[in-house]
């Protein structure tokens, strides 16, 4: 191992205490300033772009299942459009065609308006 290696260490320790530098940029050769404040900065927006459209996101379907009700034309996670039939605790029936099923509440991803038609491509 060289001596080398270690060269980035010392550079960044503190000088005696009795030494008196040539400069007087002391916060500025800090090196905690100059990595606080870039972490800091990434919490920050870290914070802004994934954390609080997380939850908001969170608040708006526990609300969205919180109205759900019999009759509501709704859309699933995996895509199926049916009506809901019933609503327990944790789950939601739904008619769709023929088919009559039971899902998680979870999985329910839109709750359409009355007037919606679905469209077909011709």
């Amino acid at each position: 191992m060289h001596v080398n290696c270690f060269s980035g260490l010392l550079a960044l320790a503190a000088p005696p205490a009795g030494s008196q530098s040539g400069s007087s940029a002391g916060a500025a050769q800090n090196p905690l300033t100059g990595i606080l404040f870039p972490m800091l900065l990434m919490g920050v927006v870290f914070y802004f772009l994934l954390l609080r459209p997380q939850q908001q996101r969170a608040k708006q379907q526990a609300k969205l299942l919180a109205a759900l009700k019999a009759g509501d034309k709704v859309i699933t996670a995996a895509g199926l459009i049916g009506v809901v039939v019933a609503v327990k605790d944790k789950t939601v029936t739904l008619r769709s065609a023929d088919a009559k099923f039971e899902i998680t509440k979870a999985s329910v991803t839109e709750i359409l308006p009355d007037d919606a038609t679905t469209k077909t491509v011709s």
